[in-house]
């Protein structure tokens, strides 16, 4: 896909964080957090600021993997579109909290609460073909833990 100039964007995520079941299927609900983000976004075409936003983005999520790992070559760069999204329309939404059952149906015998949905980190696991004297990096080992 070939990209140039401006580009209408929306950006959406959403995190699930947990069903709310209440006694009636009709006042279920879900606990989440969601942004959406709106925007005319230009595609990057400097070698440099492309360089640098691959370098931002994979030190915001492991600290310490960009000097570590291979950096994209002149090939790699071209076969990438980076997209600068200005951020002038963006909208939050919030939902937490727990089961809000109408009046009447508190009475009834259901079980009602929250299932509380997380996503978790696991422990590295080492590329078969990874050199088994290199150490796992700390990075990596404390992913988990870093709050990242």
């Amino acid at each position: 896909m070939e990209l140039s100039g401006l580009a209408l964007l929306t950006v959406t995520v959403t995190l699930a964080d947990g069903l709310v079941l209440a006694r009636s299927v009709f006042n279920h609900s879900m606990n989440y957090r969601s942004v959406v983000a709106l925007g005319n976004a230009a595609v990057v075409e400097e070698p440099g600021d492309k360089l640098a936003a691959l370098r931002a983005f994979t030190e915001k999520i492991l600290p310490g993997r960009w000097n570590d790992a291979r950096q994209p070559n002149e090939k790699e760069l071209k076969a990438t579109s980076i997209l600068r999204l200005p951020l002038t329309e963006v909208s939050a939404k919030v939902r937490v909290g727990g089961v809000e059952d109408d009046a009447e149906d508190y009475a009834l015998q259901v079980w009602a609460g929250i299932v509380p949905l997380r996503l978790v980190a696991e422990a590295p696991v080492r590329d078969g073909r990874c050199d088994r004297s290199l150490a796992t990096p700390a990075y990596a080992m404390n992913f988990r833990t870093s709050g990242n």
